[in-house]
């Protein structure tokens, strides 16, 4: 029997695929990851958000302001984060990023072998 409790705890994981080079060369294009919803975010930590325009994107969370998460992009030439948008409202911050589930290892230039 499942509890409303356990449920949620397993409806809390899911997975991710990065589109796009503003997370370069933390995250490529096409990397998948493990997401935890509901979690909360700390400084430094990966999140998937909610843009204004409705776009969902993994962006780094920088700081926690009065309007919600100060996020950023790891490749200032491409993307949109907080410096175009403004602060995050906390319920668009949906998910933080545990781990890269593949590629398992990153060869040749610019990769990194984990998200951090």
């Amino acid at each position: 029997m499942h509890t409303p409790r356990m449920r949620r705890g397993l409806a809390s994981w899911g997975l991710a695929v990065v589109r796009g080079r503003s997370m370069r060369p933390t995250l490529r294009d096409g990397d998948r990851l493990l997401v935890r919803h509901g979690a909360a975010p700390r400084a430094g930590d990966l999140v998937v958000v909610r843009l204004p325009d409705g776009v969902v994107a993994v962006k780094r969370a920088t700081e926690r302001r009065d309007g919600g998460w100060w996020v950023e992009r790891d490749n200032p030439a491409e993307g949109v984060d907080s410096w175009l948008v403004g602060a995050i409202p906390e319920p668009d911050v949906v998910a933080v990023v545990r781990a890269r589930l593949w590629p398992l290892v990153r060869r040749g230039r610019g990769g990194a072998s984990g998200h951090r």
